[in-house]
């Protein structure tokens, strides 16, 4: 696997010392960048995005210190090592006060910098990571496995598993709710790419949007745009970069991420300074692709460039040796510790629909039926499920209100707490002054005739 490298910028005023240190840095691996005064740092920080500076204290123009404070109000800016000849406990102070990763004198020893420069950048790159998964808590909080005893996805799983220590480009296809981003995270979390997982809807943003979310954007490009913005791709360095719904991607954008992807290299919109880049690419859709080539909606070069395996999900009809157990799963996700259970007939009516929503929509059915069983078992009447060329009976329909939920839930809690009201309130997520108050207002009664 390619290791994305570490981009360091030194900024030296001594020409002599500038070009040993840079040396030192190519010879360690680091792609590194040279200037010998202040302005020409802060210059070069901000029109490209380096991880470390190495900043000596006195250079003309503006002096390290002040470089300092200026990048660090920047967005997304690089860690800052300091470097002197004339260190000072108080110059030490001022560099760490002003947000400084750490301070040296010279002379210093090359391999002390090499520690220090991969330290800071282990600093940077969590914390980059730490924030974009701060931001993608609420949708990474589902589960992050699939569970079937289905041979043909069983398969397909261990082929997952074979292809995720690869760099190559892998294309997820398959019906809507058939758990595609699942296996993508699956992808990632078992490719052992150091970077994080970034997933992108391609369907959720129109096209200038989208180019800003994917590229990022320089300051000044377009109205609204007041600072230097990240894309999406560039967050993904080192990671895995998942387009969720490919397929909905405009043709402009189609060529400027087939080009991307080429090139491993972009320019953020508005920009004129390269962004090399080292993703994984994880691509997902539900339409055919190879159709949407032969029409003229798809380009066929990035179709092969983002299939160079393909995984396809099975839709959950076909998987109904997976239907109970998946329903049971869920009834105990949704049930509150309830402890609800699934008659036979429920068994087969959920083994006989055809389920067009597949995993996510047996995952709102039984969301459903948990929040309105009147009693331990779930029965077929329960759910809201109508087979295919099976006509009901015109019954009247009336509308439940939101009240007549929440009594006919907190009935089922207490029936199957056998009216323990500690435990209840528990399952209820809510406080046992609640609950007695919900039971005096409902007139719920005991069995056995006590409130």
């Amino acid at each position: 696997m390619t290791e994305a490298r570490i981009k360091v910028l030194v900024a030296e005023d001594e020409a002599h010392l500038g070009l040993i240190l840079s040396n030192f840095l190519v010879g360690r691996g680091y792609a590194v960048s040279t200037v010998t005064d202040g302005r020409a740092a802060l210059d070069a920080l901000r029109a490209e995005s380096f991880d470390v500076a190495l900043l000596d204290i006195v250079m003309p123009e503006l002096d390290g210190l002040e470089v300092l404070k200026q990048v660090r109000t920047d967005v997304d800016p690089p860690e800052v090592i300091i470097i002197t000849g004339n260190g000072t406990i108080e110059t030490a102070i001022s560099a760490m006060k002003l947000g400084a990763y750490d301070y040296m004198s010279k002379p210093y020893r090359m391999a002390e910098i090499d520690v220090l420069v991969r330290r800071a950048w282990e600093k940077r790159r969590l914390a980059r990571e730490n924030v974009l998964l701060q931001s993608q808590l609420q949708r990474a909080g589902g589960g992050s496995e699939i569970d079937t005893e289905y041979a043909p996805l069983q398969a397909v799983l261990e082929m997952v598993a074979r292809v995720a220590p690869s760099d190559s480009p892998v294309l997820i296809t398959g019906e809507s709710g058939t758990g595609k981003e699942l296996v993508a995270n699956m992808l990632h979390r078992t490719s052992g790419r150091s970077g994080p997982f970034v997933d992108v809807s391609c369907a959720a943003l129109s096209e200038g949007p989208l180019e800003s979310e994917l590229f990022g954007h320089e300051r000044g490009a377009f109205p609204g745009a007041d600072e230097r913005k990240l894309g999406l791709m560039e967050l993904a360095a080192g990671g895995s970069l998942f387009l969720d719904e490919i397929s909905e991607l405009s043709p402009k954008l189609q060529g400027k991420l087939l080009r991307a992807l080429e090139q491993r290299s972009f320019y953020r919109v508005g920009g004129t300074q390269k962004v090399e880049v080292d993703v994984r690419v994880i691509a997902a859709t539900n339409r055919d692709l190879a159709d949407r080539v032969t029409e003229g909606l798809f380009r066929d070069d990035l179709y092969y460039r983002v299939n160079a395996i393909a995984v396809e999900l099975p839709p959950l009809r076909d998987r109904t040796v997976d239907i109970p157990l998946l329903a049971r799963q869920f009834l105990k996700q949704f049930g509150r510790g309830v402890g609800l259970a699934l008659s036979n007939d429920a068994l087969e009516l959920l083994q006989k629909y055809p389920w067009p929503g597949n995993v996510r929509e047996l995952k709102n059915v039984m969301e459903r039926a948990a929040l309105l069983a009147q009693g331990p078992q779930i029965r077929a009447a329960d759910l809201p499920l109508q087979l295919p060329g099976v006509h009901p009976t015109p019954v009247s329909s009336p509308t439940i209100s939101l009240e007549e939920l929440e009594r006919r839930h907190i009935e089922t809690v207490l029936h199957n707490t056998n009216w323990h009201q500690g435990k209840a309130a528990t399952a209820l997520g809510i406080s046992s002054k609640t609950l007695y108050r919900k039971i005096r207002e409902y007139n719920f009664r005991r069995p056995g005739g006590e409130e």
